[in-house]
């Protein structure tokens, strides 16, 4: 299917410079004499147009998977414009071939014998502003998806940090705890004394680390057993929890409240009954802060959303590249947290975070601009090429100025995109245009 779309987007191409090239040749007093001649001359130019065109589609095709995403540098850019240049000619010379030797009946030494540069001007020209148009198209194309993405990422990042202060602590822990809480007032009221105790350190606990990245490890091992002995309050015996009482590294880091999500997941998701005890282990295993119950699902309930597992994945993602490592079997469940070293280098506190994207935009800027000049470069290069092939070619019409105009366009379009400017509405419209529609619904709403 591939191969045919490209195929009717070449003969297309072929039919739109057949019909630009007969306008020039009238224009000049060229006159066809009969139909098969102008079906003959119709049938070359589609031979030109679908080998050039595929040989240069297929090198693009090689282009993107070679260099995903980064095509358009200035150093890939560059290849790709001599790549093309090469394909080009030689595909020019088979095409000769073809029509000279094996249509025309010519001889291959006789034919390579009478070779000149000068039949190869024309191919070369049209396919040159062929391939520009196509990169132009491609460029813009890539860009508008390199933007897509770039958003996508942001409201990824912002759902995840979203989800992080949201599933902090599970709203129907706090309702179940109220609950228990209720029958401990009337049957022994000094438990309920330290359980709304334990249960006003949970909540400080929360508040207090809640926007912190880190925490050291002896404070989110502690908070743990604090919130199990709530767990354990609430279903009685029916929960054995271990931890280990001490540690090697006390001061070692870890993501707040991470704990919290994992243990809320085992009791949410598994039975945990008298005859159906829930066993829950917290142990440090080759650097990683590992959690282990056992599998004992709940035969109703409703499809986990995975938002859990996601967020301290989510969370750890915009700290560090060490991974959140998962394993579940039919009758184990464990989950590995990264353990982080003060020494450990963070990928993105609030400070190197604001850093990373201003040098990201800095960059994006400088690569947008050497792009930029390298285009108008290779431009100017080529305008004076294109004039002195108009005037050794003696066709009495200034063909020149299609290229050199139709390039120029581009040029101009790639120059508005580098320096953020719009003809039309002018410089920075569209976010002087969307400041004013938030300010007018601001408005509104008061």
């Amino acid at each position: 299917m591939r191969i045919e779309k490209e195929l009717a987007k070449a003969f297309l191409v072929g039919i739109v410079v057949f019909i630009v090239l007969s306008v020039i040749q009238y224009i000049n007093g060229v006159t066809i004499n009969s139909f098969k001649h102008l079906f003959v001359l119709f049938l070359y130019n589609q031979l030109y147009a679908v080998i050039l065109y595929m040989a240069n589609a297929y090198y693009f095709g090689y282009l993107l998977k070679k260099f995903p995403n980064k095509v358009f540098k200035p150093k890939n850019l560059l290849k790709g414009i001599l790549g093309g240049i090469i394909i080009t000619l030689v595909a020019i010379f088979i095409i000769r071939i073809i029509t000279q030797v094996i249509i025309g009946g010519e001889s291959f030494f006789d034919f390579v014998a009478s070779e000149k540069v000068g039949y190869y001007y024309t191919s070369f020209i049209i396919s040159v502003v062929v391939t520009i148009v196509f990169y132009t198209y491609f460029y813009y194309k890539n860009k508008q998806q390199s933007i897509v993405k770039a958003q996508k990422l942001i409201a990824g990042t912002a759902s995840a940090k979203f989800d992080a202060l949201k599933n902090q602590l599970d709203p129907h822990f706090l309702f179940n705890s109220l609950n228990v809480l209720t029958s401990l007032i009337e049957e022994n009221p000094q438990a309920a004394t330290r359980f709304t105790t334990s249960l006003s350190k949970v909540y400080r606990y929360v508040l207090e680390q809640k926007n912190k990245e880190l925490v050291t490890l002896q404070e989110e091992l502690n908070f743990a057993k604090l919130y199990m002995s709530l767990l354990e309050v609430r279903f009685e015996d029916s929960i054995v929890f271990t931890a280990p009482e001490t540690l090697e590294n006390p001061e070692a880091k870890v993501v707040p409240l991470s704990l919290q999500l994992v243990l809320e997941n085992a009791v949410k998701h598994n039975r945990v009954t008298p005859s159906k005890k829930l066993y829950v282990e917290i142990a440090i295993r080759n650097g990683n802060l590992v959690v282990i119950n056992n599998s004992q699902p709940k035969q109703i309930i409703k499809k986990s959303t995975g938002i859990g597992l996601k967020n301290i994945c989510d969370r750890y993602a915009l700290l560090t590249d060490q991974p959140v490592v998962v394993n579940k079997t039919a009758k184990e469940f464990s989950i590995e947290i990264p353990i982080l070293e003060e020494s450990t280098k963070i990928m993105n506190t609030s400070q190197t975070y604001i850093s990373e994207k201003k040098y990201k935009r800095a960059k994006e800027r400088v690569e947008k601009l050497k792009g930029f000049y390298l285009h108008l470069a290779i431009y100017l290069l080529f305008v004076p090429v294109f004039i002195y092939l108009n005037h050794i070619s003696r066709a009495g019409f200034p063909w020149a100025i299609f290229p050199i105009a139709g390039w120029g366009m581009g040029v101009v379009g790639h120059a508005a995109e580098t320096f953020n400017y719009n003809p039309f509405f002018g410089k920075d419209w569209e976010q002087r245009k969307i400041q004013e529609l938030m300010e007018k619904e601001d408005a509104n709403s008061d």
